[in-house]
């Protein structure tokens, strides 16, 4: 994945309202619901979320500068501890194993003494101090990629961001392992963010195991104009001012396609509308959740004279003072 910042076009010391102006703009620009004929803008929308997830939380993005975590936020290698980096930490690590190999036979207590430095390095004294007293021989190479005979991890865990519209409807998103193999994986409808999808036998290989498999983290990316709130969405919806005084019927979005909502006269800003019975959330167990609609009177962009002459006469002939119980 392309550098975060360069994905959201912002500079490494933007602050984080230009940060999320940004995703705002290009989640909109994007969004698979504005570009059904792109094929390709599902793919540029969720690469604008997933960099979002690492710029928009400060913790992830200070990770990120320090060069913790790759742009798709996952752990980079920092090496053993006290080792240097590249090519040096490994050539000391593989020279460290040739001079105690002697351990491994159980021949010679320089040998042995050589391993116990090593494993007092890499795990503590107390994991030294156990070889010691129960002999290099028994450290052992199970043939599968780990001491002690331990069963190696062949589970393969890889994240995925659908969106909120794919969550509720399902979808089929390919998806590249760091293997290099690709597959189509089926997401299911109603599927929530945090959820696992498990793909048996479609992980790691290693001679004498069982296949690993493949776990997918579903992570559902914000959306531009819908709000999670457990089963239930909720809508910030922007009315005029002459809707909120003389009443109104207005187009409301829905993931289904916009509704009529009715606007009582006298609405004030703040107001919740529910919409509740039709399926209109987020699916659950027996059905979907309701979807809220929160009202937010806008005035016209600009000064407006007309508009302030009048409120001026409005006010004297008609005060009221709506902080009074505060």
């Amino acid at each position: 994945m392309r550098d975060p910042y360069e994905v959201l076009g912002v500079q490494r010391g933007a602050n984080a309202a230009a940060i999320k102006s940004a995703f705002r703009k290009l989640a909109k620009k994007h969004h698979p619901d504005a570009n059904k004929d792109d094929p390709k803008a599902a793919e540029r929308f969720s690469e604008v979320n997933a960099a979002n997830e690492i710029l928009g939380d400060e913790d992830k993005r200070k990770q990120f500068d320090r060069g913790e975590i790759d742009a798709e936020g996952k752990p980079r290698f920092q090496g053993f501890p006290g080792g240097g980096r590249g090519g040096a930490r490994g050539a000391g690590f593989e020279q460290a194993f040739r001079g105690g190999q002697q351990g491994f036979g159980g021949a010679g207590a320089g040998g042995a003494g050589g391993f116990e430095d090593i494993l007092n390095s890499m795990f503590g004294g107390a994991a030294g101090a156990r070889g010691a007293r129960a002999g290099a021989q028994s450290f052992e190479f199970d043939g599968g990629g780990g001491f002690g005979g331990g069963v190696p991890d062949l589970d393969i865990n890889v994240a995925m961001t659908v969106t909120l519209e794919e969550s509720v409807k399902g979808t089929e998103k390919r998806v590249r392992l760091s293997t290099g193999k690709e597959l189509n994986v089926k997401v299911p409808a109603g599927v929530t963010a945090g959820q696992q999808i498990r793909l048996r036998g479609q992980g790691e290989t290693a001679p004498g195991h069982r296949p690993g498999d493949l776990m997918i983290t579903v992570t559902i990316a914000p959306d531009p104009v819908f709000k999670i709130d457990g089963s239930d969405l909720r809508v910030d919806l922007p009315i005029t001012l002459y809707e909120a005084v003389l009443g109104a019927k207005v187009r409301a979005p829905t993931l289904t396609g916009a509704v009529e909502l009715s606007i009582p006269k006298n609405t004030s800003s703040g107001r919740v509308f529910r919409l509740k019975g039709k399926g209109k959330g987020m699916p659950k167990a027996g059905g979907a959740g309701d979807l809220y609609f929160t009202t937010r009177i806008m005035l016209p962009d600009g000064n407006d004279a007309e508009l302030e002459a009048l409120m001026e006469k409005w006010q004297s002939a008609h005060p009221y003072h709506p902080r009074n119980e505060m």
